[in-house]
């Protein structure tokens, strides 16, 4: 069985981070958890799974980045499901929700997540070359291409170039790539 589909099993147990306004609501969030047979953690870090209610719906965020919202007034089986969704790196949202789940990125929210620098050492991998090739191409040193690449790999939350690629091209980033 894979990652996502043992973290999606009825009888997996997830630790769940609760934040909540009140004592009363972080205490019934907790009881739901444990009824579905969850574990609330005091420490987000130590938690598969955040759970928090705010603004009259629950959001739901894992370490993958995957996430999601349910109304506050979710039962605990739905919220059961959500959390399991979400931990299998999935994105939860209801089916009125007034937010769109998927959405094209704006072509100025683009060039706001990447430097024109960082676009042009993007494109460079893209090109498959090397740091030292694109220090040579880009007149710039092999230390500032690294440094670079690593804010690259931390914008777009990936750990390889091939990553990288493939993360600028689903945020619509290549489009702005000269390759």
């Amino acid at each position: 069985m894979s990652n996502a589909a043992e973290r999606l099993a009825p009888n997996s147990s997830l630790r769940v981070f609760i934040s909540a306004p009140t004592a009363a609501r972080l205490a019934a969030l907790a009881r739901i958890l444990v009824e579905t047979g969850h574990v609330p953690v005091a420490d987000e870090a130590h938690a598969d799974v955040a759970l928090a209610a705010a603004d009259g719906r629950l959001v739901l965020t894992a370490s993958g980045g995957a996430g999601g919202s349910l109304e506050a007034t979710a039962d605990a089986a739905l919220i059961d499901a959500a959390i399991r969704a979400v931990a299998a790196g999935l994105v939860v949202q209801m089916p009125h929700a007034k937010e769109p789940g998927f959405h094209a990125i704006e072509e100025g929210e683009a060039q706001k997540l990447l430097t024109a620098r960082e676009i042009e050492v993007l494109s460079a991998i893209g090109a498959g070359l090397t740091n030292k090739e694109i220090a040579r191409q880009l007149k710039i040193s092999l230390h500032t291409v690294k440094f670079h690449v690593e804010a690259i790999f931390r914008k777009l939350d990936v750990t390889t170039r091939t990553g990288a690629l493939a993360k600028a091209a689903q945020l619509r980033l290549m489009q702005t790539l000269e390759l």
